[in-house]
């Protein structure tokens, strides 16, 4: 009888097994698998509206590329434009050029401070004993006295916005020890960020024989600030700073006349002239202006204004997807599930010339099969997104979701279907 049984049960599953063969066997071997698009459809059903176009099935859009003029011309040794979410440079001139930057250098003291309160070992509260040799910085100072003990957080503002020097020695001296120190991290610092061309050798900027940066890296710098440290970054927007019973102003001139601009830091020996980084937000566009060299104070400012009226008026930051945003879904083989979800990795946000976004063509490229099991973030495919036929996107597409492994069964029906499939394809 048991024997009865389980023949009935082998015929009923091969019968079924067949009959599933059968059918998938009769489909068009051209027939397009459903989880490809055109060439020109966009995966935008999921999109939010501000992102890429959604042409129609065949449908391509075109567009002739807008002409954008050069970057204007500056009074300046050495300049660079880049978009601080991006880090697209969108103009530079003598960006590569090893330059002394004089205060500009305090940009990485503060950052490393900022780093060691935001990491909870320093306490903005925290007392500070001022040394003999901050005392008697010469140059910009803050005007803090030997034997008194002053709070990081004011001493911090002595650094942004009075730039003073003596503030700047007081907190290398206590959060490293000492000045030498504290410049030892301030280069490691500087190779982790990227700053090839950069070599500190004092935390303030005072002529020093070495002493040397770029635009190209001091922007890297900037970007670091805004983005590492967002809570302490209005810091760099203050324009007045009172101790003492000294009121002194942000050098910062673009602070006072234009009111987007939020940062950054200036910096002026004979040396290296009078030099700025800049930064400014409108709307979802922010850009960082790197300026060195120029002749004065004001004229720093009004090159700095002409850089970054140059990259406002002609490009734009352009999210195009976000971390985990569905774009597809596809059918899975031989698993407990029967497709897929599949997403972007990790944000993607373009620089472009302004009315440039419709002109963009995405184009998703999925693995034709995919069998289980499956783990969350596996690469099965790639989206590319081009521009007037240059490819500027080139990204992985990943699995959202896991799948498991189906039964025995489940899987050897699966694997004879792929079987005929490939057969008659």
């Amino acid at each position: 009888m048991i024997k009865k049984s389980i023949a009935c049960g082998l015929l009923f599953s091969s019968t079924l097994l067949f009959s599933s063969i059968a059918t998938f066997a009769q489909q068009p071997a051209s027939q397009q698998p459903a989880n490809q698009l055109p060439a020109a459809q966009l995966p935008g059903a999921q999109l939010p509206s501000s992102t890429l176009p959604t042409p129609t099935p065949g449908q391509v859009v075109e567009q002739k590329p807008q002409v954008i003029p050069g970057p204007p011309q500056l009074a300046a040794t050495g300049f660079i434009l880049v978009d601080a979410t991006t880090g697209s440079i969108v103009a530079e001139y003598n960006a590569d050029q090893r330059l002394p930057p004089a205060s500009l250098t305090k940009m990485m003291s503060s950052y490393l401070v900022v780093d060691e309160i935001e990491k909870g070992k320093v306490a903005e509260d925290a007392m500070v004993n001022i040394s003999v040799k901050a005392w008697k910085m010469g140059g910009s100072r803050m005007y803090v006295k030997e034997g008194t003990q002053v709070p990081v957080i004011d001493l911090l503002r002595g650094v942004i916005i009075q730039s003073g020097n003596d503030s700047t020695v007081a907190l290398a001296e206590y959060v490293s020890g000492n000045e030498d120190a504290f410049v030892d991290v301030m280069n490691q610092k500087a190779a982790q960020l990227g700053m090839t061309n950069t070599h500190f050798e004092n935390s303030t900027g005072w002529p020093a024989e070495g002493h040397l940066t770029t635009a190209k890296d001091l922007a890297i710098l900037a970007r670091a600030i805004i983005n590492d440290h967002p809570k302490h970054y209005p810091l760099y927007a203050e324009k007045y700073f009172f101790y003492n019973n000294i009121r002194q102003p942000n050098r910062n001139l673009l602070l006072f006349r234009d009111e987007t601009v939020d940062g950054l830091k200036t910096g002026h020996t004979e040396e290296a002239g009078y030099c700025l980084v800049a930064s400014s937000k409108r709307e979802s566009t922010r850009f960082i202006a790197v300026v060195m060299g120029t002749a004065s104070e004001n004229a720093r400012a009004a090159e700095t204004e002409k850089l970054l009226a140059y990259g406002f008026r002609y490009f734009q930051t352009t999210p195009l997807y976000q971390a985990g945003q569905q774009v597809s879904t596809s059918r899975v083989w031989a698993g407990k599930a029967q497709e897929v979800t599949l997403g972007i990795p990790n944000n993607i946000v373009l620089t472009l010339p302004k009315g440039r976004e419709q002109a963009l063509q995405a184009k998703m490229h999925i693995n034709e099969i995919i069998k289980a099991p499956i783990a969350v973030g596996q690469e099965l495919g790639n989206l590319t997104v081009e521009l007037d036929g240059q490819l500027i996107v080139n990204t992985p597409i990943v699995a959202l979701q896991a799948v498991e492994e189906a039964g025995f069964f489940a899987r050897l029906i699966d694997n004879l279907k792929l079987f005929f499939r490939n057969l008659f394809s």
